[in-house]
């Protein structure tokens, strides 16, 4: 085998030679691909499109022994390096330029245990993945709205959705983790066991270790559901996020509402006069009695001149999978985000304002609520600390071609900009893009200090930098 040129941690060049490259690839049972090989640019590619990145080396991992192969090959070679599970992150950072990217793509196993209410998840897997295991036994847990993201990152950075007020965070929800840590050691962390890594694993993103195992707790969970949409002209919107403001503070855990403002896709309870059109569109949904959830959901029809609406029980996995064709891959998109205790009239008009002035039809804002059961944990039960963020909002830029980058960018961070003094300064870690580098103590919170010791003890080397760092202090 020839030898390969890579990138250190450092940013210097080394050279991998031929010999150390072929004893890496025998002790694998995934694959060892270059660039030119097949399935190398399905590996390096990522949901979002602006993110072209080419490592030297792939390691498509097919169990924890691939894992624990391609860290040790990692620290001592003092490679940079990136790991991949979904590949759904904004900031692009399961791929690195030069280095060796740690591919677990494929490791998509998800096991049920049906009487614990307990699910065993590998790192590749999707929120698909997840919801259709889990909701063949009537359960599920707090994860993303969107199917196709990874359940490793979402669950590293914090994790929230629609079952968020029940049940509170992804994060909340964790049982334990298989966590392979930089020298290639293969720790369990729980309560118990390295109580520690098993606080920083929840809420501070990849800077640990690889984690080549989850295991969640599950709760009875449909397998239908009371959800749908209440849509009305943005002319309504500042008059309506008002009285939703106020209903918000009365509502019931087992009801969520997320609100998204935008250009009207083609839905088909809507009038194609409507489509196209800026609108506020309230996205419903209601985890316990039916019956219950249609009278909570009641006030939501009375904010404004109603454009259309669809609201009916329907499968949870299918929910879950509703807002997939607003979140395809292979677009450009860019974030901006921010944390709200409460939607100000001064947020709410900054928010109607800049949907007046979309600069794709693709772009958006929501609104996604949380509250409820996130709050309950203090804010240092685990390294996720924003637990009084009752709204997450996010700027959703996304767009098609690359000429629409600077209009698109600058729409976003305008909006970021004078939405700022309303906002609580804090930010959810998953939503930073990778520009943003003097706000990851902002994402991480009061416990950032606790995170670098940690850091310290288990990857005092920074191996796991391609991420939103957290940088060791030694």
């Amino acid at each position: 085998m020839n030898s390969v040129k890579a990138i250190g941690l450092t940013g210097d060049h080394i050279t991998l030679d031929g010999a150390s490259l072929e004893k890496l690839k025998s002790s694998l049972r995934g694959a060892l691909l270059f660039p030119g090989d097949e399935g190398y640019d399905k590996s390096r590619t990522v949901w979002n499109a602006m993110i072209d990145r080419k490592p030297a080396l792939v390691v498509r991992c097919a169990g924890v022994a691939d894992i624990r192969q391609a860290v040790t090959f990692a620290h001592t070679h003092r490679l940079l390096t990136a790991v991949k599970g979904g590949g759904h992150n904004i900031a692009g950072n399961a791929v690195c330029e030069g280095g060796l990217l740690i591919d677990l793509s494929n490791m998509r196993t998800v096991a049920i245990d049906p009487i614990a209410a307990v699910a065993h998840v590998e790192p590749g897997a999707t929120l698909g993945d997840f919801d259709h295991e889990c909701q063949a036994f009537g359960l599920a847990t707090p994860v993303g709205i969107n199917s196709t993201t990874g359940i490793a990152g979402l669950t590293l950075g914090g994790g929230f959705g629609w079952l968020s007020r029940k049940y509170g965070m992804t994060v909340d929800n964790l049982l334990a983790a298989d966590v392979i840590t930089a020298d290639g050691l293969l720790i369990r962390a729980n309560e118990k066991e390295h109580a520690d890594l098993f606080w920083a694993i929840r809420g501070g993103s990849g800077n640990f270790g690889v984690v080549s195992r989850f295991e969640f707790k599950l709760h009875p969970v449909g397998p239908e559901v009371l959800c749908g949409m209440i849509v009305y002209p943005l002319k309504d919107a500042a008059q309506a996020l008002k009285q939703f403001r106020d209903y918000v503070k009365k509502l019931g855990e087992d009801t969520n509402v997320w609100t998204v403002l935008r250009k009207a896709p083609p839905l088909p309870f809507l009038p194609p006069e409507v489509h196209g059109t800026e609108i506020i569109a309230f996205c419903l949904f209601h985890a316990g009695d039916p019956d219950e959830g249609r009278k909570a959901i009641e006030p939501l029809r009375k904010l404004g001149t109603v454009l259309g609406e669809f609201t009916a029980m329907m499968p949870y996995t299918a929910w879950q999978q509703t807002f997939d064709p607003l979140l395809t891959p292979g677009a450009r998109n860019y974030w901006k985000s921010h944390n709200f205790v409460e939607l100000s009239d001064g947020a709410i008009d900054v928010a109607v304002k800049y949907v007046q002035s979309l600069p794709s039809p693709h772009c958006e804002i929501f609104f996604g609520l949380i509250g409820g059961a996130t709050t309950r944990p203090r804010p240092d039960a685990t390294a996720y600390s924003h637990r009084d963020a009752i709204y997450v909002c996010n700027v959703h830029g996304r767009w098609e071609t690359a000429a629409e980058d600077q209009k698109c960018t600058d729409w976003a961070r305008g909006f970021f900009k004078e939405a700022a003094p309303h906002a609580t300064g804090g930010v959810y870690v998953n939503f930073l893009t990778d520009d943003e580098p003097e706000r990851v103590k902002s994402a991480y919170g009061p416990g950032y200090d606790r995170l670098v010791a940690v850091k310290n003890r288990y990857d005092p080397g920074n191996l796991f930098r391609v991420n939103q760092n957290i940088r060791p202090s030694q």
